[in-house]
């Protein structure tokens, strides 16, 4: 993570994309405060993970529930 002051980032702004680009994080500081952060894209921040499809647990033959049903009663 590199930090810059926000006059700096403005200046080689473009020098400073093309490290984002390749995988770095850059805090932009303004008057001695940390005001934004540039972080690499990705996909993940797209859909929050509470509205992407969860895991299906399947056993072939059976429902998963009675699977652990019948795993806590022969382990009693």
């Amino acid at each position: 993570m590199k930090t810059i002051a926000f006059t700096d980032f403005r200046r080689r702004a473009s020098g400073f994309i093309t490290e984002v680009e390749h995988g770095e994080t850059i805090v932009l500081i303004r008057r001695g405060k940390p005001v934004a952060e540039v972080i690499p894209f990705s996909d993940k921040f797209r859909t929050p993970s509470w509205k992407q499809q969860g895991i299906r647990l399947q056993i072939p033959g059976s429902d998963l529930s009675s699977a652990i049903i019948e795993e806590r009663e022969t382990n009693k």
